[in-house]
């Protein structure tokens, strides 16, 4: 008869619990798959899955037993290296989502906005369709692949441990924010100089002909030229949101 002792148990369970939570605590947070169109089933089945995977390439240093009294503090330690991880990556659509936002205020569309099936709330327009545009480059350039390689690393960098786990870089989340606003306007700023120009021409042309009702002239001619722009800018996102994601692990505010 095949017996088991607690102590045994209690190591087998740590082994695969850790890296579940860290995993879970990822999909919770990271763009796409934290949306409340992904079913919670869905989530915590693909975290497992993953965390099978995972769980045996891990060194034996890294099984922690469950009944270990540093159990509640490895957990609090896997919660925060995977969310932050997911908040990294997030950083990413944030940023275009803003620019899609700055675009959409130039072209006079800031009041336009519809209910977003993922958040569920009010999003302008223009920010969500750059949101969906960057949903398909990021499935499109196999970020989802990314995102799995990148928490598999993550147990190398910052392995499960019993000991104090990574502290938080203040100075790193406010890089992170500036990212964010940095990245918004590389992306819209074709569209912005665009809409510039125009708004210039269109004060000459006031000037010029002053009979003229630019306002009546101003917003079907800002709404053409904008679309325009932005369908120009568009084949640019690609290569953006690659470098991007690339660069997102510098984004994590650990240590």
């Amino acid at each position: 008869m095949i017996s088991f002792t607690y102590e045994q148990v209690s190591l087998w369970l740590g082994m695969y619990l850790w890296p579940f939570v860290r995993v879970l605590a990822l999909f919770m947070t990271a763009p796409i798959l934290h949306d409340q169109a992904v079913p919670a089933r869905v989530k915590i089945a693909f975290s497992l899955l993953v965390s099978l995977l995972v769980a045996p390439l891990l060194p034996a240093e890294q099984h922690v037993p469950i009944s270990s009294p540093h159990a509640p503090l490895v957990l609090a330690q896997q919660v925060l290296i995977g969310a932050t991880i997911g908040f990294a990556v997030r950083l990413v659509f944030a940023a275009l989502e803003l620019a899609g936002d700055v675009i959409g205020l130039q072209m006079g569309l800031s009041f336009a906005g519809f209910i977003s099936p993922g958040t569920g709330e009010q999003t302008p327009i223009v920010g969500s369709f750059l949101g969906m545009v960057a949903t398909l480059i990021f499935f499109a350039i196999n970020g989802h692949l990314l995102l799995v390689a990148a928490v598999t690393e993550s147990f190398h960098s910052l392995p499960v441990t019993e000991g104090p786990g990574p502290q938080i870089n203040v100075a790193a989340m406010v890089a992170a924010g500036g990212e964010v606003f940095r990245i918004g306007l590389h992306v819209a700023l074709p569209v912005l100089a665009t809409m510039l120009i125009l708004n210039l021409a269109l004060g000459v042309l006031a000037r010029v002909a002053p009979q003229l009702n630019v306002f009546a002239i101003g917003f079907p001619a800002t709404l053409l030229v904008g679309i325009i722009a932005l369908m120009f800018a568009l084949p640019t996102l690609g290569p953006v949101l690659q470098q991007v994601l690339a660069q997102s692990v510098s984004f994590l505010p650990l240590r």
